[in-house]
């Protein structure tokens, strides 16, 4: 089988490893360089969104509330879909869990292993506490939170990056297990995005096939709280508690944004509605719960191999 040209690298980015993939004819500089400007446009957006990066325009926003803030165009738009997602499950998914993270140890920053500063918010604050003013690109904050869009931001940054390596034959970007591909893979097939099995860390418990598509998973098997290793960092934003039922839900989305924030609400809705919900938004999904039984719906069917 022949080759087609390509390169690959790895770099640490937004709390994961993130790997790139760029297939297509040219030199070796021009796909280095391809490459290199993805990983760049992702950076951008962790600058941005970053909640551990006390140089965030993120921080820098849940450092003033009570006053209109005109923010980057990559954090006001994790912040819209975020809150979007939040009317649509009614608040169980929300950004402003970010101080309830914050009490159950996760604080330290990935590559520097820094504990993030504590910032002072109000007991209550949900999304309906955040307003948004999309002509001047401003948020109000209208009491004192801390936002988290690690639900938002990571299939953001997959999209940007995406947009940047436009023109190629093919590529793969993958942060984390939260997958985009395009186009042919270097044998010139159709790229196979693996499914990781929960219960195993190498194992696979399904595969995918197909381009131009994102395959992001939500699950509670990756981050896991320094203070209490019983506790993840999938927690239901309504009560405060771990969503239990389910041990992951992959779905499979046109957009990694779309994939990733589609899973998250998905995986805290619970075994019951998690299907239905995806469902509904016209997408593919496979859920495994906490007696490891995979469910999926008609649409992830026409994915499998």
């Amino acid at each position: 089988m022949t080759s087609i040209r390509h390169f690959e690298q790895s770099r640490l980015l937004m709390g994961t490893l993130v790997s790139i993939e760029v297939v297509g004819p040219g030199s070796e500089t021009k796909r280095r360089d391809a490459a290199a400007c993805a990983f760049e446009t992702m950076g951008l957006v962790e600058a941005a969104c970053s909640r551990f990066d006390e140089s965030s325009a993120l921080r820098a926003l849940c450092r003033r509330p009570g006053e209109w803030r005109q923010v980057p165009d990559v954090l006001f738009e994790a912040i819209r879909v975020a809150v979007e997602m939040s009317e649509l499950t009614n608040g169980l998914f929300d950004p402003t869990v970010g101080a309830t993270l914050v009490r159950h140890g996760f604080t330290r920053h990935y590559l520097t292993g820094e504990a993030t500063g504590g910032l002072r918010t109000q007991e209550g604050a949900t999304f309906r506490d955040i307003a948004l003013d999309e002509a001047s690109r401003s948020v109000y904050l209208a009491k004192p939170l801390l936002l988290d869009l690690g639900a938002v931001a990571k299939g953001l940054a997959i999209d940007l990056a995406a947009a940047a390596l436009e023109g190629w034959e093919g590529f793969a970007i993958n942060a984390g297990g939260d997958v985009y591909v395009h186009g042919v893979d270097r044998t010139g097939q159709a790229w196979q995005v693996r499914i990781q099995d929960p219960a195993a860390k190498d194992g696979v418990i399904a595969s995918v096939q197909g381009g131009d598509m994102a395959v992001c998973t939500s699950g509670n098997y990756e981050r896991r709280s320094p203070l209490d290793p019983g506790v993840h960092h999938l927690i239901r934003a309504d009560t405060g508690q771990l969503a239990n039922d389910l041990v992951s839900c992959t779905v499979i989305a046109p957009l990694a944004m779309l994939a990733d924030v589609v899973s998250t609400a998905a995986y805290l809705l619970g075994a019951g509605r998690a299907l239905g919900f995806v469902d509904d938004a016209e997408l593919a999904a496979l859920c495994v719960d906490d007696a490891l039984a995979v469910t999926m719906n008609e649409s992830m069917r026409g994915y499998l191999q």
